[in-house]
């Protein structure tokens, strides 16, 4: 475990927020597996200053694994910490404390750890890393890692995303779409309502409308008790609109999100927000009042990880970790629905709890990093038989 901590020490070190580069963390890690021999390639981002990066440790073979990560972490300012993020903190505590520790450069380094061992091993199925950039707004550096992978690498690999889930299996995810709608009205003076239409009660009545649809499709039996909410949830983050009391508001912004269930899609969820959208301003210009209602998405829809599909993987995990481990379902999006998406095997199973993630003085357990190194031992000798579908 000491080698985990010590690169976990390195890889804090790097301020990798995601408005900024990620870049001297790829070259790190670059340099690191090129001391043992293995070769890696980075996937650049379309603006040349992020990097995904991808390897492989044992043969060109069929099977074997993916351990996925992403590289890049939130912000840390306007956060109360004790120490500094960026400068890993042993409390003394059993925990170590700095930005992603737990969220999720606990598990790449774990990852690396192993790198000594695996390249003396007698693998005989490949053992893939593919460490992304930008999760953290999206997902958004993903898509062209796993492309790259699946078309150069293995079609037949399956995938580990080591998010913090405390080492439980985590077999499904809701998808997530972040929003921002903009309501355009009428100016007029709040004493002449007739002459105007104010952004701001249109507005209002799109956000009571996004509320009430959670109620709704509870009600026609949407659910999965798998989740601890167990329905596609809706939320409004942020609202902003008008210029002054006495002014009837021309313009009402608002963010939004659509978390929803993998056996849903976004479109099917979001085609009821324009239906409406479209009706309310239909209703509103026939009664001769000038109204715009526009909404456009902030990210790439991340789409949910179903518990399907996932038997091999699953086994593959479940053999090497305690007996007590069991399936979980979470709310958070990942990268794993998009890993999925491509036809591979996918779970999300890492060190740490998903409770201290993007939180000040976030931390994790020197003993889950203990239980996520011994766990890759194991799967790591797993792999030292020839691949069976």
């Amino acid at each position: 475990m000491s080698d985990a901590i010590a690169l976990l020490t390195k890889l804090v070190s790097f301020d990798t927020t995601s408005r900024g580069s990620n870049l001297a963390l790829i070259e790190f890690v670059e340099g690191y597996l090129e001391e043992y021999g293995i070769a890696s390639e980075r996937v650049m981002s379309p603006c040349g200053t992020k990097a995904n990066l991808i390897a492989r440790v044992g043969p060109d073979a069929p099977g074997g694994v993916m351990l996925s990560g992403h590289t890049d972490v939130v912000p840390v300012e306007g956060q109360p910490w004790s120490t500094d993020p960026f400068g890993l903190h042993d409390g003394q505590d059993g925990k170590l404390y700095g930005r992603g520790t737990c969220d999720m450069k606990g598990f790449i380094a774990c990852a690396l750890a192993m790198v000594p061992t695996w390249v003396k091993a007698p693998l005989q199925q490949p053992i893939y890393f593919g460490f992304s950039y930008d999760e953290e707004i999206g997902c958004v550096g993903a898509p062209a890692l796993i492309k790259r992978f699946y078309e150069r690498y293995s079609t037949t690999a399956h995938v580990i995303v080591g998010e913090p889930t405390s080492m439980q299996p985590v077999v499904a995810q809701k998808g997530a779409t972040n929003l921002r709608t903009t309501v355009i009205g009428r100016e007029a003076h709040s004493s002449q309502v007739n002459q105007g239409t104010s952004a701001i009660h249109v507005a209002a009545r799109l956000v009571t409308f996004i509320e009430d649809t959670m109620t709704v499709l509870v009600d026609e039996g949407c659910v999965d008790e798998a989740f601890n909410v167990p329905h596609t949830s809706l939320h409004v983050g942020r609202i902003k609109g008008g210029t002054a009391i006495n002014i009837m508001a021309r313009e009402c912004q608002f963010e939004w999100e659509i978390r929803h269930l993998p056996t849903e899609t976004f479109e099917e969820v979001f085609a009821r927000f324009e239906t409406y959208a479209d009706t309310l301003s239909a209703e509103l210009k026939a009664r001769g009042k000038q109204v715009e209602i526009v909404t456009e998405p902030l990210n790439v829809t991340v789409p949910g990880l179903a518990d399907r599909d996932n038997h091999a993987v699953l086994r593959l995990a479940k053999d090497h970790l305690p007996d007590a481990c069991c399936n979980h379902a979470v709310a958070y999006a990942t990268e794993a629905g998009q890993f999925q998406g491509q036809g591979l095997q996918t779970i999300i199973l890492g060190p740490g709890s998903i409770a201290q993630a993007h939180q000040p003085d976030e931390y994790i357990e020197k003993s889950e990093l203990e239980a996520c190194t011994d766990f890759m031992s194991r799967m790591g000798r797993a792999l030292e038989v020839p691949f069976e579908e």
